[in-house]
């Protein structure tokens, strides 16, 4: 292209931009230490390389060098993912009606040579681009300069000169910089980032808290001490408290105990809200699981029991809370003694005294010299622990062979199924008189055993770094569920322990000698709040990948704080990442409860996502379909575990519902569903053995190829091979009935029931005085579908419309009311 003395201007003008941009920077680099300048001199070479020299600004340097990534090196820099940098669609090709078209080959051999630069690598790394960092950006910037259709017109025109000896290719680098703060946006923001995630003083989360002057009374003592005993006498003597325990059934035993003793109390817990008070307002006294402890309101006293679990790497961080945040007079912590200089130590940054109040065990434990041997040996008051599910499966058959009737807990089952087995065993006008079960009893249930009998003592244990593996149990485990044998006021006051092999009783008798290792760590967890700050700065980053960089970057006094496992959360956030949903609300999404081992659960979380993110509600019509309603009895072991699965979907329904309850609006209807199917769970597990007996039949292989959108067909087909039991409340779902279905709504003493008929007529208002006629011809109705199909009553049966016993009865009405 021939130049003009207007075209020749304006490249001198572009010119000047690109050296007033340097000048600047250069400015900068002259302030900084010798060490500093030093490092970056290499740049300074002959020819063409002494151009920038002559204006006596020196190299090249755009920004203060970013400080190298955590101690970690490598692997915190590796959890920075590229950005892709698209080109500005308002670019114009200004820049190659000034410079002339650009060779792309010559280009590219410049930029490797750019690349290559022992120098450029240097000054990169004192910008904080490590190896990594600096690969992925060439590769962004070489991508970008080659395939883009104009680009921008400074850059364009600094090429063209490189390309024809007036610069050194080193002057891309402040255009290399600035591409590489676009690709990697913390190169701009990590001192904050690491600011953001500056964990070092908890105390100071919880201003309000450290306003007042609390009591910091501690509870310590083994299993049956009435330690907790103590501490919820002084919670109900209070003119307001909270209880936080650590599992749901201990908060409902205080909230029923507390309001039994005439003081009313509320129950929250992530699933579930009661309020006493019938208009609705909040009581005083409040029992809740620690996770749902109320840090705005002042209570005069708080319970926190179970404070041992503060080390636990997956639910810590919500006894650390509590113990920092709770505004209380009183706080009575409750657990073993092994968490007291924690605790201390914790209050000592805070300016708190701690009071300890010592128990001891209030019945006798012994260990016994004999192993169990044989099932055959066990005895009224007996609980045999297991650590898996096919120990319980296997210890249960074994029992029923023998004649013994067993109760069966374990820690998948829904926690009033857990409690009508406790009360089973407990009963003593109950045949049955063993438990099988799993570390589960050793908090939350009031079991009246007389003898605990390890089946065994290695269980799966979760190590520091995340990982899993089989080892011994632990001192603390081992005190614990011993501890549950012998019970102060029962006929088994006296506790025996024991183990099933005879090699395994002399490790467990050392292990209960010994008292627990000393809980150095109290477990924290990000906020939203710091995730969204993060996200604020790297805009690009999915959930998970935040949380790993801010585990990374995360400073902590290590000698009173450890960050808990986020692993669950991170599962939870990798899978629903494609799913377009504002950052709050996928936060949310990722702290809710569910086992992620259960593929079904999983499979319910992701739909109920994207039918959230579609903003459609999640309705009981459409958790219907997905989860096969009404239920039938399981027949096999297989059955019982998808109705617990289903179990923990309500779970998760009802815990989002109190988190948006506009997009979640069935509660009611929910909750009562899943009462009836905590009463079909009890049943299978009642029949334990049973469904261990029964083998895969056509029924369960054939439904097991069915597509998990297919679930209504499910339940028809197994309605229609078992023909055994199913619901009879269809008006629970919503479903207003049609006028031929009225006839099943006739009731035992021959009249309608006015609430179905009520719903049948789609908002109208209640017509008692019309009951008799609506009832007759309802009935008509029915009767005249009888006689023009005689197998219609069969039909409604084996599609589980109805039961055996309602089409007898049925048709014994119809009868009766028109007997000719």
């Amino acid at each position: 292209m021939q130049s003009c003395p207007r075209v020749a201007q304006i490249r001198a003008s572009f010119r000047t931009l690109t050296l007033y941009r340097c000048e600047n920077v250069d400015l900068f680099h002259q302030s900084q230490p010798a060490p500093w300048r030093t490092s970056v001199a290499a740049l300074h070479t002959s020819g063409p390389r002494d151009r920038r020299k002559k204006d006596g600004k020196g190299p090249i340097a755009s920004l203060p060098s970013q400080q190298q990534a955590h101690s970690s090196g490598k692997d915190v820099v590796s959890l920075f993912k590229p950005v892709a940098v698209k080109p500005n669609p308002d670019d114009i090709n200004f820049g190659e009606e000034l410079a002339g078209k650009l060779n792309k080959q010559a280009l590219l051999k410049q930029l490797n040579l750019f690349y290559t630069s022992k120098e450029v690598k240097a000054l990169a790394r004192e910008h904080g681009l490590d190896d990594y960092l600096y690969n992925q950006v060439y590769s962004s910037f070489r991508r970008f300069c080659m395939d883009v259709k104009h680009l921008p017109t400074d850059l364009h025109v600094l090429f063209s000169d490189i390309l024809q000896g007036v610069v050194h290719n080193h002057d891309i680098f402040p255009y290399f910089l600035t591409h590489a703060k676009k690709v990697f946006p913390h190169l701009d923001c990590m001192d904050e980032l690491k600011l953001i995630s500056d964990l070092t003083n908890p105390p100071n989360w919880y201003p309000e808290a450290r306003s007042m002057t609390r009591k910091i009374i501690f509870h310590g003592g083994p299993t049956n001490s009435g330690k907790t005993y103590h501490a919820l006498e002084r919670f109900m003597s209070a003119k307001s408290g909270i209880y936080c325990g650590p599992l749901k059934l201990l908060a409902v035993e205080v909230h029923n105990k507390t309001n039994t003793r005439g003081v009313p109390c509320d129950l929250v817990t992530g699933e579930e809200r009661r309020t006493v008070n019938e208009d609705g307002t909040p009581s005083n006294h409040v029992a809740c699981t620690v996770e749902m402890s109320n840090l705005a309101q002042q209570y005069e006293v708080a319970v926190i029991d179970e404070i041992q679990v503060i080390k636990d790497y997956q639910r810590g961080w919500a006894w650390t809370r509590a113990l920092l945040g709770l505004q209380a007079e009183e706080i009575h912590v409750c657990g073993e003694q092994a968490a007291i200089d924690l605790v201390r130590e914790m209050m000592i940054s805070t300016g708190e005294e701690v009071e300890v109040r010592n128990y001891k065990r209030l019945t006798e434990l012994i260990i016994e010299d004999r192993s169990l041997g044989s099932l055959e040996n066990t005895q009224p008051g007996d609980c045999i622990v297991c650590f898996n599910k096919n120990d319980i499966y296997s210890v249960s058959r074994n029992l029923e062979k023998m004649g013994k009737e067993a109760a069966v807990i374990y820690g998948s089952l829904p926690p009033n199924t857990k409690l009508a087995m406790a009360n089973k065993f407990n009963d003593p006008n109950d045949p049955c008189k063993i438990l099988v079960a799993t570390d589960a009893v050793g908090m939350g249930l009031n079991l009246n055993i007389r003898r605990m009998i390890f089946y065994s003592i290695n269980k799966i244990q979760l190590l520091e770094n995340g990982e899993k593996e089989v080892d011994l149990i632990s001192v603390s485990q081992a005190l614990q569920i011993a501890g549950r044998a012998g019970r102060f006021g029962t006929q088994w006051e006296t506790g025996y322990v024991t183990t099933y092999k005879q090699d395994e009783l002399k490790p467990l008798k050392d292990l209960l000698a010994q008292t627990p290792d000393d809980i150095l760590q109290a477990g924290l967890h990000p906020t939203f709040d710091q995730l969204e700050m993060y996200a604020y700065h790297l805009p690009a980053a999915s959930l998970s990948n935040l949380v790993d960089i801010f585990i990374s970057l995360s400073t902590l006094d290590d000698s009173l704080y450890a960050l808990c496992h986020l692993d669950d959360f991170k599962f939870l956030a990798d899978m629903i990442e494609h799913i377009r949903l504002p950052l709050k609300a996928k936060y949310t999404f990722c702290c809710a409860p569910i086992n992620r081992k259960m593929p079904f659960v999983n499979t319910m979380f992701l739909k109920m996502a994207r039918q959230f993110s579609k903003g459609e509600l999640i309705s009981f019509d459409w958790l219907c379909t997905q989860v096969g309603w009404p239920f039938s009895p399981p027949e096999t072991i297989l059955d019982l575990v998808h109705l617990e699965a289903i179990h923990d979907v309500f779970d998760v329904y009802l815990w989002l519902s109190y988190r948006f309850p506009d997009m979640f609006p069935d509660v009611y209807i929910v909750r009562e569903v899943q009462t009836e199917l905590d009463s079909v769970i009890e049943e299978g597990v009642l029949n334990i053995v049973e469904l261990l007996k029964n083998k895969e039949n056509e029924f369960s292989s054939r439904t097991a190829d069915l597509d998990e959108d297919s679930f209504e067909v499910k339940s028809r087909q197994k309605q229609k091979y078992k023909n055994k039991w199913t619901h009879h409340d269809s008006a629970l779902a919503g479903r207003k009935k049609k006028p031929a279905e009225l006839a099943e709504s006739v009731n035992d003493s021959g009249k309608l029931n006015v609430s179905d008929f009520n719903a049948a007529l789609d908002g109208s208002a209640p017509l008692k005085d019309d009951l008799s006629s609506s009832s007759a011809a309802a009935n008509s109705l029915a009767q005249s579908k009888l006689k023009a199909k005689p197998k219609l009553l069969e039909r409604l049966v084996a599609d589980g419309i109805i039961t055996q016993s309602m089409a007898r009865k049925l048709k014994k009405e119809l009868k009766d009311l028109n007997p000719d």
